[in-house]
């Protein structure tokens, strides 16, 4: 019998994300503590983009997004978030959408998985992905529940499982 696998990938939705960033700007536009500070959430490129006229209120509108993405069922391990930093009279922040696993985290997830998975479970890094595979899916199972239950800088999810 062949192995049974599965993909461990970090990515986010990409119309979630435009959902959550869409809600957070509608919010920010109704809101009474809001008006007149120049508060403000866009798209600029990959990463969105919130403005206001002092770091109290772009926090605050920080607040309001990452609330509408965890609505969306978008973890903020998945976003990257910048300082707030001043820009000319206003203050602003960035945040980037983190996407794949980067090669540290992959090599960390890697070693858990060989440390304290079921030894018949082997895990390969293939790009900004893993492949876990065993012959026994009960095993694949138990590691994904080792994997859910460890404390990791990136949202895992786990796809492709055979």
């Amino acid at each position: 019998m062949a192995d049974s696998t599965f993909d461990i990938v970090s990515k986010v939705d990409k119309m979630e994300a435009e959902n959550a960033v869409n809600q957070a700007r509608k919010e920010v536009d109704q809101r009474y503590d809001f008006k007149n500070v120049g508060a403000s959430v866009e798209w600029s490129g990959e990463k969105v983009l919130l403005k206001a006229q002092t770091e109290e209120r772009v926090k605050a509108v920080l607040e309001v997004v990452e609330s509408k993405f965890i609505k969306r069922g978008i973890t903020l391990r998945s976003l990257d978030e910048g300082e707030p930093y001043p820009s000319g009279k206003e203050f602003r922040i960035e945040i980037g959408l983190k996407n794949g696993i980067d090669s540290e985290n992959a090599k960390k997830i890697s070693k858990i998985i060989r440390d304290e998975a079921p030894k018949s479970v082997k895990s390969q890094i293939q790009g900004d992905e893993l492949r876990v595979s065993s012959k026994s899916r009960d095993d694949l199972q138990a590691t994904m529940a080792l994997l859910k239950g460890k404390d990791l800088d990136v949202a895992l999810q786990f796809t492709n499982f055979r």
